[in-house]
């Protein structure tokens, strides 16, 4: 490691890291350009990365904090399955990589141009399909209390052999699935982004050679694995704990904690989950793979902005979690709300507890924010024919830097909106409202950011699925800050709960007010 260190210098790293991740970004503005549903293409619901030859995460876009923190699962479950050079795979399943079953992952195992045998590294691209099949369009299901009820599960297949399609397991999917056109046009836009990834990295493989490709490649990672320690240096000896819940499984309304424990010792970061709850019988359950993604987030917003984010980050990072746990969910858990809502709690407990950790050893300047709308607010529409998903902004918390934005994705979702014209083009349904919901952030000496009002009217009858959090309890401000506005749903101004499903008819209006995010620090007046 120290002769790999000594070879490059920062500019060289600086050059190579930001490379590397041009070619991530590369592989996501063809997926973006290619796709077919607004879901994909509009709100880039999306993610692309690139491993080495031992699956280890190189680069990734700055696309979903959610999707990249738990692909390397994806990887490795590729890996297992006796990966060949020129394969490509497909996989949702939760306990083998995947996330939640919307998530389709894509892995093409990229050969040497001029070594057919040898197998030199991998791109991913996992993207949100707006409908895998199972009980209810769009397959976020409402009450679903098993994993087979949320859509088809796919475990890793192959569906290239050595370059050669295999259009039966093709066929499989899109047999399963409410709307197999777009299904198929999203799932050829992410073997293009594969693709784009797969001649990029065989091009800087030609180019450096395999010994200099992997001496920058170990060089890169040992260095932001230096940066992440050296500010949890910063850190040494600090204690800490927060707790907070989710409202309800979908099943019953039944409050579910979430407990974070943090320790900082020999410049490591360890989480443990013990006190969290126990697997639930709604879908608010999570694999493994989920809570490593929001501890990795929460690990890399600590750092400076420059860090790259590769597979150095959780290098840092000792995870526990109790092995019956909703943050370990087991099939046949239902998990379809946990990569959404129970990834957002667990970065909003994950940021609390470091917030206390700092404080015990009187550290009090961490670009911590106070928690933000703690919800991605999922919204599915959909009837015969047609299905229609996305996740809306709101508040983000206030912070030591400044007041929180209005009116974005917070934590673990970095999605875009759909835009109005796109949605009505592409569904039965119009927007009336599309406003910034004012007042709803906490005050503060950093105020938090505002919500979003955002109306839906059905041009045909329709069922509408709410998956949504902070509807109850308000997200909390931080160092002195008060809280945030609650949201609200309601159909026709009836008040609806934050997890359900309802029946629409032409003309219904379906309303969603988000959460604002809590302020920061203690407001002079």
């Amino acid at each position: 490691m120290t002769s790999t260190r000594a070879r490059f210098d920062a500019l060289e790293l600086t050059v190579f890291s930001q490379g590397v991740a041009m070619l991530a970004e590369e592989m996501g503005g063809l997926l973006e350009r290619s796709s077919i549903s607004p879901n994909i293409r509009e709100r880039r619901d999306a993610s692309c990365a690139l491993f080495d030859a031992d699956g280890r995460m190189v680069a990734q876009a700055a696309h979903i904090p959610v999707h990249l923190g738990a692909m390397p699962e994806s990887v490795a479950a590729v890996r297992a399955c006796g990966a060949a050079p020129g394969d490509v795979f497909l996989l949702n399943d939760p306990s083998h990589g995947g996330s939640h079953l919307p998530d389709l992952t894509m892995v093409e195992v990229i050969a040497d141009a001029n070594d057919a045998q040898r197998i030199i590294g991998y791109a991913a691209v996992r993207a949100h399909h707006a409908d895998v099949g199972g009980m209810s369009p769009g397959s976020m299901p409402f009450g679903a209390t098993e994993l087979f009820q949320e859509g088809i599960i796919v475990p890793p297949v192959r569906i290239e052999r050595g370059g050669v399609a295999q259009d039966d397991v093709m066929r499989l999917v899109l047999a399963n699935v409410r709307t197999p056109e777009e299904r198929e046009g999203d799932l050829r836009a992410q073997r293009a982004a594969c693709a784009a990834g797969r001649t990029g990295w065989q091009a800087l493989y030609a180019k450096l050679g395999a010994d200099a490709l992997g001496d920058a490649v170990n060089a890169l990672l040992d260095y932001t694995e230096r940066r992440v320690r050296a500010r949890l240096e910063l850190l040494e000896g600090a204690q800490g704990r927060a707790a907070d819940a989710l409202e309800g499984d979908g099943v019953s309304d039944a409050s579910i904690p979430v407990v974070v424990h943090v320790r900082v010792q020999d410049a490591t970061l360890h989480l443990d989950l013990t006190g969290t709850s126990p697997a639930v019988r709604g879908n608010v359950n999570a694999p493994p793979a989920v809570a490593r993604a929001a501890a990795v987030f929460v690990l890399r917003v600590l750092c400076d902005d420059d860090v790259p984010v590769n597979d150095g980050v959780a290098r840092a990072l000792a995870l526990t979690i109790p092995d019956d746990c909703v943050a370990n969910a087991k099939r046949p858990s239902a998990v379809a709300a946990g990569n959404v809502e129970l990834s957002q709690r667990m970065t909003d407990v994950c940021f609390a507890a470091l917030s206390a950790a700092a404080a015990s050893i009187g550290v009090h300047d961490l670009p911590i924010p106070a928690c933000g709308q703690g919800t991605m607010n999922n919204v599915t529409l959909g009837a015969p024919g047609w299905s229609f998903y996305e996740t809306l902004g709101g508040g983000q918390g206030g912070s030591a830097r400044g007041d929180g934005p209005d009116a974005v994705h917070v934590g673990m979702s970095n999605t875009r909106n759909t835009p109005v014209e796109s949605l009505e083009r592409a569904y039965p349904l119009r927007v009336v409202e599309y406003s910034v919901r004012r007042g709803s952030g906490g005050a503060g000496a950093s105020r938090g950011g505002d919500g979003i009002v955002r109306r839906y009217q059905a041009m045909v009858p329709c069922t509408a699925t709410l998956l949504t959090e902070r509807r109850r309890v308000a997200p909390p401000g931080a160092n002195g800050g008060g809280d945030a506005q609650p949201g609200r749903n309601l159909l026709n101004g009836d008040v609806l709960p934050a997890k359900c499903r309802v029946n629409m008819k032409a003309g219904d209006v379906l309303t969603l007010e988000t959460p604002g995010g809590g302020g920061w620090g203690f407001r002079n007046s």
